[in-house]
């Protein structure tokens, strides 16, 4: 089936909200992904589902999405997503980054920025997206097993502790404006590997696989987020 649309692809409204995107994006792929569904699995309908979440779970590209297909509706009650933080490309009022210093000033904003901050985020960020695999890995020896299942709850929950960590530094101090690109992949990366984790510690409860694949989609998602907030800031630097 082709649909003419990515709100279409996910079985929505435009006037959807944040959390009701990520509800649909969660539904979709546990009802589509081969690997726990072969009778109705398909995988160019999981491209074409991870292709929209993508695109309408970050904020600013689903606002550019919507000038492209012309949408304009006002969304529906915001949700925590939308709402819990100013945007990370919009400085305090109450910080000296809103008079935009330049020069020497700003050099040293970026700077203490990226050793208090970024740097930090980015380690930890590191260590949770890539260490995943191996757990997975070691996991499906026997995802039945006692000692293998503790091993994995322990892990899901010292990532949720780095996470917690990262997103109080993430939250410690304003981004320089030249930053802003950088903090927006960064925050939305941050917050798709909340979601995952969120997933994956469902597994333990009742064995169903398809939260581990959803958790494993939303991790791939946050690596490319991640990469994209590294090449910003290869591009200041």
């Amino acid at each position: 089936m082709v649909h003419s649309n990515h709100y279409e692809t996910l079985r929505i409204q435009p006037n959807a909200s944040q959390a009701e995107i990520k509800s649909a994006y969660r539904y979709l792929v546990k009802q589509f992904h081969p690997d726990t569904n072969p009778k109705t699995g398909d995988r160019n309908r999981i491209v074409e589902i991870n292709a929209a979440y993508e695109v309408l779970s970050d904020v600013q590209s689903r606002r550019h999405y919507d000038r492209q297909l012309g949408v304009g509706v006002p969304r529906r009650s915001p949700d925590r997503t939308a709402t819990q933080q100013r945007s990370p490309q919009q400085p305090s009022s109450r910080t000296s980054y809103q008079n935009r210093p330049s020069g020497r000033d700003a050099d040293e904003q970026i700077e203490i920025w990226m050793q208090q901050v970024y740097q930090p985020v980015n380690r930890s960020l590191c260590r949770i997206l890539n260490s995943l695999e191996q757990q997975i890995e070691e996991l499906s020896a026997d995802p039945f097993d006692d000692e293998l299942l503790e091993e994995f709850q322990a892990y899901i929950a010292d990532c949720k502790d780095s996470l917690k960590q990262a997103q109080k530094t993430f939250r410690s101090m304003p981004n320089p404006p030249s930053m802003g690109k950088a903090a927006a992949h960064l925050y939305y990366c941050i917050n798709q590997v909340a979601d995952g984790l969120d997933e994956l510690a469902y597994f333990p409860l009742n064995y169903d696989e398809r939260y581990l694949h959803v958790g494993q989609e939303m991790f791939r998602i946050a690596h490319g987020l991640h990469c994209e907030a590294q090449r910003s800031v290869e591009a200041i630097a």
